[in-house]
């Protein structure tokens, strides 16, 4: 798999960069695994087979959340993102509209820890010429 490969020189890269590369590999990989497993349990005609399979998906499924909080714990940019769209009422396509509209999505608090890292922004997808 490609993503496992670096983009850039190691030895250009600091230690973070470099953790967090190991740590979305293995949720791509747990993610990966999960799909596997759904897959092979719909197309499994045996019952006690089936409730391993669905039982071995959602052991990959605790694994990605695993790894993906310890992403959101680890760094100030995934806290923000995830903070911004995880457990919100609001469609998820205007999360962000209600976020830099002073809202916080119809989640709950959405604030990062750090409060600068929030003024980076993408800018919408929306076409503003619509």
């Amino acid at each position: 798999m490609s993503s496992e490969d670096l983009h850039a020189p190691r030895e250009r890269m600091s230690l973070h960069t470099l953790t967090l590369h190991q740590a979305i590999v293995s949720l791509m990989e747990e993610l990966e695994a999960s799909d596997w497993y759904r897959q092979r349990a719909d197309d499994c005609e045996d019952a006690a087979l089936k409730a391993i399979l669905l039982h071995n998906m959602r052991e990959e499924m605790e694994h990605a959340c695993m790894v993906l909080e310890w992403m959101r714990r680890s760094d100030a940019e995934w806290d923000t993102q995830l903070r911004t769209y995880l457990f919100t009422q609001a469609p998820i396509t205007e999360v962000e509209e209600e976020e830099t509209e002073g809202g916080n999505g119809g989640g709950g608090e959405a604030e990062a820890p750090d409060d600068a890292v929030r003024q980076f922004t993408v800018g919408t997808l929306k076409d503003n010429e619509g």
